[in-house]
């Protein structure tokens, strides 16, 4: 019984590293990716064409986005609007919101 109860109080320390390695093991996204291209996603927001991306305003990045998942200072993180992959914190893309 003693065992059970020490498997019980591990299972959320072994589900938060499960879940931080599954983040860091996720791949960057591709700006050739379908879903990169629609939505305008370049991992460099200082490359961005101003005449294609209109919407786009100087200092707009992933990482000051309200969608962007990483922590603050990371060089990248999820966003839910790639599922599974991780953007650049430096990119940007049309679904930009800035964070409140």
């Amino acid at each position: 019984m003693n065992s059970r109860r020490q498997f019980i109080r591990l299972l959320p320390v072994v589900g938060a590293g499960l879940l931080a390695g599954t983040a860091r093991s996720q791949p960057m996204v591709d700006e050739k990716d379908a879903t990169a291209t629609s939505l305008g996603y370049q991992a460099d927001a200082s490359k961005i064409d101003k005449a294609k991306q209109p919407k786009y305003v100087a200092g707009s990045a992933c990482g000051n986005c309200a969608l962007f998942q990483g922590k603050a200072g990371a060089a990248a993180g999820p966003c839910p609007i790639f599922a599974g992959k991780q953007v650049s914190a430096k990119g940007w893309c049309t679904a930009y919101v800035k964070k409140a």
